[in-house]
């Protein structure tokens, strides 16, 4: 197994970088250059710059993985195809992304994605709390 996180706004990277290490598995954070960091990590986790395009992160993440990779993102796009490809999908609050939700999921998205270019105002994310890090961390451990 391996892990691969869109890692752009994820806020839970150091989490997955931390628990994967005490496990010996690798990670791959995919990033666009426009995140560009000199951060050192840890020998097991590699760092992949794509450009800042639409989507740029996806697409690489789609032609990197391999069946039962762990892929972390927000993005349901990306779960779908991942899933589609045999990998298991999390999202940073921690529920796991199931090919039996990602239609209705889609279709929110979908739905909020075209009442916004009309013109109306969707919720964003709330903050996000210690206590949902704390609740991704458990359900990393136990996955």
């Amino acid at each position: 197994m391996h892990i691969f996180v869109d890692a752009d706004a994820c806020p839970v990277v150091d989490i997955i970088i931390a628990e994967a290490n005490a496990k010996e598995i690798e990670v791959t954070l995919v990033k666009s250059y426009n995140h560009f960091s000199m951060k050192e990590h840890p020998a097991h986790v590699t760092v992949k710059y794509v450009d800042d395009g639409a989507d740029s992160a996806d697409y690489r993440i789609v032609q990197m993985i391999q069946k039962n990779d762990l892929v972390i993102t927000q993005d349901y796009g990306l779960a779908s195809l991942c899933l589609e490809k045999g990998c298991f999908c999390m999202h940073h609050k921690g529920f796991r992304y199931t090919k039996e939700k990602m239609d209705q999921m889609l279709q929110e998205r979908h739905i909020n994605a075209k009442a916004r270019k009309a013109g109306y105002r969707t919720k964003g994310p709330k903050k996000f709390t210690e206590e949902q890090k704390e609740n991704f961390r458990n359900k990393l451990r136990r996955f």
